[in-house]
């Protein structure tokens, strides 16, 4: 992959420092370790670049590991989705496929062994009776009346648990570390947790579950990780990873945490997103409007260009949201780069040249990427009768409208100039129809004797057009922060944008358009960048729009 070199944020000077000290014998090892309860979103993707990035960077190893320890909310859906996604992000993990459920017997034998060396026993609370116990940050937790039992009872009851014999929530496994501690989460903290629940990968086998922060360092451990990397959320358990690995006196991976990525006019919560996955506020997790891998990849977003965004953010120790312009940006940086031009009307208006033979077409040629001289040309049919946008056109046109309008010539691209001569409208003033005269010496779009317009309007030939349908995305959000709700008896989901999709039912489009395949990606000259959307059949093109040529509803906000 061919990335923009990442500044030597302090994550990076960390790992330089291990490898100048020899303090993992010259290893780097990391991980990224998704729990499969949902779909990537785009703040996965910067800890998979960073994760990934840091391994190839200084020539060391990056596990895919499923962090699979909750059998109620995984499923092998989104096992598969999140491999999809770090494959379409341009990642590999080779051979270095894990799962926490590979090390269920390993984790369980450990919890044995804290057990037997009087750093764990068997509560048999309740969970509502373990959190009124817990205490406060300044006052410390009510010891379990349970937390004397000897070693041979909590082992025997231990086994008993995993044998099946009690229903949900009878007992738990809990680490004995001091319940006046001054870090809640030290605290006596739950190991293990009663689910008659099947797993995605190990069924019926088990019905304990390791919690996810002690499954989560041993499992780093049993894969020799050097440098767990995670975000900032996480750093409040660092102490727990630390003493899990201490009292076990098991490999003891450094953890290391920085800021997740938030994006103004969305939000990376999973549960929310699943809020409207399921409350049908959006079409499914590869909705264009949420900010899924998924989602992204549907309204044409590149791998290049996040990968580029990812890098451009920076990895610090403070959280921050970032303008989703920033992200955009990098959008059209890149699609620029890459995206074939096309014409195509959203809003057509029929012009009719008068003085083009009635009958008779012709094919222009026309450049498909001016930011790219190997992508050549192709070729646009011409007729007398066009479609242009109807925004184009003005009956009485302010003084600074310099667009078709009666008695002015424009050019059309790759075409010819044209003068409107006449206009018919119906009994309620639309405009039906806008008559004008072409210039057959203006081929090519030139006038051979100098002269100049001052506008280019883009068209297709009406019968040669492609009718398909736009479906122009907007913000999810009409707020920067979605929690930003000024009546509290309403909740974020009353800040949802009711105009975030217009569809358009029958654009316009050059005949190049009508057998592109899905996904691939377009700009649509005058119009923005567009990406042919799943739905779409030879029969009824679909097409997304990627992002606007510029930032044109920041502007329109300014105006508003």
């Amino acid at each position: 992959m061919n990335e923009p070199v990442a500044h030597r944020d302090f994550v990076r000077q960390i790992v330089e420092d291990d490898l100048r000290t020899g303090k993992w014998d010259g290893r780097i090892h990391t991980r990224f370790p998704p729990e499969p309860n949902g779909y990537l979103h785009i703040g996965h993707a910067k800890s998979i670049c960073l994760n990934f990035g840091i391994a190839a960077e200084y020539g060391g190893k990056c596990n895919l590991r499923f962090d699979d320890t909750n059998p109620e909310k995984e499923d092998t859906e989104y096992v598969d989705s999140i491999m999809e996604d770090v494959r379409w992000l341009g990642f590999d993990w080779e051979d270095r496929l894990f799962y926490a459920s590979d090390y269920f017997e390993q984790l369980y034998q450990w919890a044995e062994t804290l057990i037997r060396l009087e750093k764990a026993y068997v509560c048999s609370l309740t969970l509502d009776e373990i959190r009124a116990g817990r205490g406060t940050p300044t006052e410390p937790g009510i010891a379990s009346p349970w937390r004397s039992r000897t070693v041979d009872e909590n082992l025997d009851l231990f086994r008993r648990m995993r044998a099946g014999e009690f229903p949900d929530g009878a007992h738990v496994l809990r680490a004995k570390i001091d319940m006046g501690h001054p870090h809640m989460l030290l605290r006596d903290p739950i190991m293990y947790r009663i689910r008659h629940a099947e797993h995605h990968r190990t069924g019926n086998q088990w019905c304990i579950y390791p919690t996810y922060d002690y499954a989560h360092g041993q499992s780093d451990s049993i894969e020799q990780i050097t440098h767990s990397i995670c975000t900032l959320e996480f750093e409040n358990h660092r102490p727990l990873y630390d003493w899990y690995c201490q009292a076990l006196g098991i490999h003891h991976p450094q953890q290391i945490e920085f800021n997740r990525l938030n994006l103004t006019y969305t939000m990376m919560s999973k549960r929310r997103l699943l809020e409207l996955v399921k409350g049908n506020y959006v079409r499914g997790w590869d909705d264009p409007r949420i900010p899924t891998l998924r989602g992204l990849r549907r309204r044409g977003y590149t791998p290049e260009a996040i990968r580029a965004f990812c890098a451009s953010v920076g990895v610090t120790k403070h959280n921050a949201t970032m303008d989703m312009g920033v992200l955009e940006n990098h959008i059209r940086e890149d699609l620029n780069k890459r995206a074939e031009r096309r014409m195509a009307v959203l809003d057509p208006v029929k012009v009719i040249i008068t003085n083009y033979p009635e009958g008779q077409s012709e094919e222009l040629p026309a450049v498909n990427n001016p930011e790219d001289a190997a992508a050549g040309t192709r070729s646009v049919p011409f007729s007398r009768e066009l479609w242009i946008e109807r925004d184009d056109f003005m009956v009485d046109p302010p003084k600074k409208f310099f667009r078709l309008a009666p008695g002015r010539e424009v050019r059309l691209r790759w075409a010819y100039f044209i003068t409107c001569t006449h206009i018919v409208q119906d009994s309620q003033g639309q405009v039906q129809e806008i008559h004008c005269t072409y210039d057959p010496a203006t081929k090519g779009g030139d006038a051979p004797d100098g002269r100049k317009v001052k506008a280019t309007l883009h068209w297709v030939s009406v019968p040669h057009a492609v009718t398909a349908e736009v479906r122009l995305y907007d913000h999810l959000f009409r707020t920067e922060d979605p929690d930003d709700v000024a009546d509290p008896a309403l909740d974020w989901k009353s800040n949802l944008n009711p105009n975030s999709l217009h569809t358009v039912s029958s654009a316009k489009l050059e005949p190049a358009l009508g057998q592109a395949p899905q996904g691939a990606r377009f700009q649509f000259e005058r119009l923005g960048y567009f990406c042919v959307d799943a739905d779409s059949t030879p029969e009824r093109p679909v097409f997304n729009r990627t992002v606007t040529l510029k930032d044109q509803w920041a502007k329109e906000q300014v105006k508003s």
